[in-house]
């Protein structure tokens, strides 16, 4: 069993997702050429000959002015990993979102049925609490306690005991807790065991970045800041 890793560093400079036929790469263009080259190695040798012959989309936020990192880093990734083709964000990208941001606006909030369970108060030692989606304590969660959730699980106190997200195999989740001691934590099926004793007294959340586990402080990470508009988890 690993111990939980705790981060010293931002939010990730590169996301990689599918979308379609493509990778889609989402990078911070503030960050050096060698730093986003090793990043891309992290991303893509795992994938070995996955990547041949596969289109990848870099977009690094902005519209314009990045043509020459996208095509350094293109180049790059053509000659180490054999990708197909590299390409900048489509161009009629920011007309679509909006229009899916004012659809989600208008429409689909209002009529979105959360199968989040919230609880008030503390779970006590022995105890166990378990929901198929997002988990939500108003409370802390004792030495001994168990919680465990499809989704999310967001503890507004300490959490103690010990917490399982994502089950039974989502590693795309995190748990939160404004005070985060736990004696064992799974997400997905990565597993790691507590690391802290004392009270830390800072919101920190666990999520899985590289095939481990590891804890970050919220707000310095700050892991949603690249969405464009608020989306349903």
């Amino acid at each position: 069993m690993d111990q939980v890793q705790k981060s010293n560093h931002n939010t990730p400079p590169l996301r990689m997702k599918g979308v379609g036929d493509s990778l889609w790469i989402t990078l911070d263009p503030t960050q050096s050429i060698e730093l986003l080259q090793n990043e891309l190695d992290i991303l893509f040798k795992p994938l070995k000959n996955l990547s041949k012959d596969v289109r990848v989309i870099l977009d690094p936020g902005q519209v314009d002015g990045y043509d020459n990192l996208i095509d350094t880093l293109g180049k790059y990734l053509k000659k180490h990993f054999n990708v197909k083709e590299v390409i900048p964000p489509p161009p009629n990208r920011a007309i679509n979102q909006g229009r899916i941001r004012q659809r989600d606006m208008n429409h689909y909030w209002h009529n979105y049925s959360s199968d989040v369970l919230m609880l008030a108060g503390r779970v006590r030692s022995g105890q166990k609490v378990t929901t198929p989606k997002h988990l939500t304590i108003l409370g802390d969660v004792n030495p001994g306690a168990e919680v465990a959730a499809g989704g999310d699980i967001l503890v507004m106190g300490s959490l103690c005991g010990t917490a399982f997200a994502g089950q039974p195999d989502n590693s795309d989740v995190m748990i939160l807790a404004l005070d985060f001691r736990p004696t064992q934590i799974q997400i997905g099926k990565f597993v790691a065991a507590g690391a802290d004793s004392e009270p830390t007294y800072k919101a920190e959340f666990a999520h899985v970045e590289n095939g481990a586990i590891v804890v970050e402080e919220y707000l310095k990470a700050n892991p949603f800041k690249r969405l464009a508009w608020p989306q349903v988890r």
